[in-house]
C-alpha cells in the first residue's frame, strides 16, 4: 500500500514538473511596450512633466534585442547582440543626435550595479495581459530592493535583454528600477506584448545623422 501511495506521489511531482515545462515556452521574437511612471514622491515637477507619457518599447528577436524608451522631449534606444557581443546606444535630444558603441569593458561598466543581483521569491501573484506573473523582490549588493513581477511562462531567447534580468527565470512584465545616480525610482508596467514575427531593420545600425561619442 505504501508503495502504490509513494508511487501515485511520484507520478503527480513528475506530472507537475511536465506541466510547468510544457508551459514554458521559449519565445524568440516578441514586443512588449510599457508604461512608464515616476513612485518618487521627491521628484521634481519638471521631471515628472518631462516623462509623462513616455513609454518603453522593448523587441526581441533571436540574440537581439531593441529597447527604445520615448518621451516628449527625448529618446533613447538600445541595441544589443548578444551573439556579436555589441552594444549601440542612440540618444537623441532635439535635433540633436548621438551614438555610442560600448564593447564588453564599457557594458560591464555601465551595469556594475547589477552584478551579484539576487531574486527573493515570495508568495505574492498576479495576472498581467492574461499571463500568471510571480512576484520577486530584486536585492543589489548596495542593499537597495525593488519589486519585480515576471511570466516564467515566457522564457525570452536572449537573456540579456536588459542586464539586470538575465538571471530572472522569465519574462519580467511589471518592475521597478532606480536612476543611475539613485535617486529616483521608476515602474514599469507592460501595456501590450506581441509574439508576432519581429521585422530584422529593427537592429540595424544608423548610417548617418548621429554624433559619434
Amino acid at each position: 500500500m505504501k508503495k502504490i501511495c509513494f508511487l501515485f506521489l511520484l507520478s503527480v511531482i513528475v506530472l507537475g514538473v511536465n506541466l510547468y515545462a510544457q508551459n514554458a515556452r521559449i519565445v524568440s521574437e516578441c514586443t512588449i511596450v510599457y508604461n512608464l511612471t515616476i513612485e518618487d514622491g521627491n521628484s521634481t515637477p519638471e521631471l515628472i512633466q518631462s516623462l509623462k507619457g513616455a513609454s518603453k518599447t522593448v523587441y526581441l528577436k533571436g540574440s537581439k534585442s531593441r529597447t527604445d524608451l520615448v518621451s516628449p522631449s527625448f529618446s533613447l534606444t538600445i541595441i544589443n547582440d548578444t551573439k556579436r557581443d555589441t552594444t549601440i546606444i542612440l540618444r537623441e535630444l532635439g535635433n540633436t543626435k548621438y551614438m555610442t558603441f560600448l564593447d564588453e569593458a564599457k557594458k560591464l561598466e555601465k551595469n556594475k550595479k547589477f552584478e551579484g543581483i539576487t531574486f527573493l521569491p515570495t508568495n505574492e501573484t498576479k495576472t498581467i495581459l492574461g499571463y500568471d506573473c510571480k512576484k520577486v523582490v530584486s536585492k543589489l549588493k548596495d542593499g537597495s530592493t525593488y519589486n519585480v513581477y515576471y511570466a516564467p511562462s515566457i522564457i525570452p531567447s536572449t537573456r540579456e535583454y536588459e542586464y539586470q534580468f538575465k538571471d530572472l527565470p522569465g519574462l519580467a512584465l511589471e518592475y521597478e528600477t532606480t536612476s543611475e545616480d539613485g535617486k529616483m525610482v521608476y515602474k514599469f508596467i507592460a501595456e501590450k506584448i506581441s509574439l508576432t514575427p519581429v521585422q530584422a531593420a529593427k537592429f540595424d545600425t544608423p548610417k548617418s545623422g548621429y554624433r559619434i561619442l
